[in-house]
């Protein structure tokens, strides 16, 4: 991923919300979110690497990675794409921190986020910073550095997320259109993180468009107090027309 916008214990209907963009290549092939048999999650595949970007389950739990944005990194010997699952396999989310913490370095720069519907928070850690944490309830923000780092695309879905909540008006609609945001950035307000201008430009949308790279998927998970679980991944050509979309609604176990 490379935003990603979460509440988690913030609404009292909806214990659960998330919503992030997988931006990539597009010529990098991957497979629509489906459910896996080992571990038992609901995911994309990225078909180079084997791995997944954000993945959710059924018992009201998610996952999702993002690139902490660094040029000079060299390649590393495992892919961040194994983080989500990997952290889902874990019976506790507390464990699954625990347990990559002591391999992150394994890996290129990361951050990945992770949260439980029940738990009323989330976790977070990032291999750059050496953060391993548990957040309290609240709604978090990130993209490709630390975690609510104020990038303005990080601040305007945060923040159209925190007003959608406050409107109790939350659906996968409504959150797949937060996340098409294609709105750029002024060069002043741009970041600086070490790739040219061009770069920057092209990144700062929420929703980037590119014939090389940009936002290959949207991806929303909604759990509400009822115990009601809804998934849905949009998935988007180079131009950004939608080419197709996998929709999931179940009840999480207790």
């Amino acid at each position: 991923m490379c935003l990603i916008v979460a509440a988690a214990g913030h609404h009292p209907r909806y214990p659960l919300v998330v919503a992030a963009n997988r931006d990539e290549f597009h010529e990098r092939p991957a497979a629509p979110a489906a459910w896996w048999d080992d571990p038992p999650v609901l995911a994309g595949r990225d078909l180079r690497a084997g791995g997944t970007w954000f993945a959710v389950d059924r018992r009201g739990r998610f996952a999702a990675v993002t690139n902490f944005r660094d040029p000079s990194t060299e390649a590393a010997p495992r892919s961040r794409g194994e983080l989500p699952a990997a952290m889902l396999a874990h019976e506790r989310l507390e464990a699954g921190l625990d347990a990559l913490a002591g391999v992150a370095g394994q890996y290129g720069g990361f951050n990945l986020l992770a949260g439980d519907a029940h738990g009323g928070g989330l976790v977070h850690l990032c291999n750059r910073t050496g953060e391993s944490q548990r957040l309290g309830p609240g709604l978090y923000g990130l993209s490709n550095h630390t975690l609510d780092t104020p990038w303005p695309k990080v601040r305007r879905a945060r923040d159209g997320l925190a007003e959608l909540l406050a409107a109790d008006a939350v659906d996968a609609g409504v959150l797949l259109e937060l996340l098409h945001d294609r709105r750029g950035v002024p060069d002043d307000a741009l970041p600086d993180t070490g790739v040219p201008l061009e770069w920057e430009r092209l990144l700062a949308p929420a929703f980037i468009v590119s014939e090389r790279y940009g936002t290959r998927a949207s991806s929303v998970y909604i759990v509400a107090d009822d115990g009601t679980a809804t998934f849905v991944e949009r998935r988007f050509d180079p131009a950004g027309r939608p080419t197709g979309e996998t929709r999931e609604a179940f009840r999480v176990m207790g």
